[in-house]
């Protein structure tokens, strides 16, 4: 497999935060959606903290291509002082 390139990092952790977004408003609807009642109050809840969860992940691989595009940076900066 190869190195991906930072900008292809980029994209990823750009959909990433789109995917996020999605989760989101999704979770959102759902919760709309919900009759007011103490069942519809259960369902609001485990929506909410399913959403919470499902957010932390994408969250931390974000973080993790993040750190990985900034180690490629840092890499071919390496790289580019070395040469000159």
């Amino acid at each position: 497999m190869r190195t991906p390139t930072t900008a292809q990092l980029r994209t990823a952790i750009e959909v990433l935060k789109k995917f996020e977004e999605r989760i989101d408003n999704h979770a959102t609807h759902s919760a709309m959606q919900v009759p007011d009642a103490r069942l519809g109050e259960d369902y609001s809840a485990r929506i909410e903290s399913q959403t919470i969860e499902q957010i932390a992940r994408v969250k931390t691989v974000m973080a993790q291509l993040e750190s990985w595009r900034d180690e490629l940076k840092q890499e071919t900066r390496q790289r580019v002082t070395q040469h000159v």
